[in-house]
């Protein structure tokens, strides 16, 4: 059996970070992901989608992705149920992201490369923070010219 999903979207709101009493962080957000194709003569369709990360990747993701920012994620799909204030049952849909990557430069994004605020003073590099969650820490950013690649 298989249960992947990869999306690219938009960020609607800055991720949430949170800790269980477990000690475990998790950070939520929902995407904003255009459908590719629409009937002729309709508006173009966005679905919004709840995501989830876990641990290390859901602190780099509260640190460094904020509402606005072009993202790809993968991971795979899961369903919760649950009960609401009034006992009502419900079902929840949401992503589990195993890898989040930048997908968009820095200068590209709607806010123009502003640093989120909660990574004001965290004496981390901001110029350069890695593209994805697994990378290691000192991975740089490459300038445009490519002149000197021997390929």
């Amino acid at each position: 059996m298989l249960n992947r999903i990869s999306l690219m979207g938009r960020l609607t709101r800055d991720p949430e970070l949170r800790t269980i009493p477990s000690g475990a962080s998790v950070a939520s957000f929902s995407l904003a992901v255009d459908r590719r194709f629409t009937k002729q003569g309709e508006e173009k369709q966005t679905d919004f989608i709840d995501i989830v990360v876990w641990r290390e990747r859901a602190e780099f993701v509260h640190k460094y992705f904020r509402k606005g920012q072009l993202v790809a994620i993968d991971g795979r799909l899961q369903s919760r149920n649950w009960e609401d204030k009034h006992g009502q049952k419900r079902v929840s849909i949401e992503v589990v992201a195993d890898n989040v990557y930048f997908a968009e430069r820095k200068s590209d994004s709607p806010q123009g490369g502003i640093a989120h605020p909660s990574a004001q003073n965290s004496g981390a590099d901001q110029s350069a923070p890695p593209f994805d969650v697994d990378a290691p820490s000192t991975f740089a950013v490459l300038d445009d010219d490519d002149g000197e690649l021997p390929f």
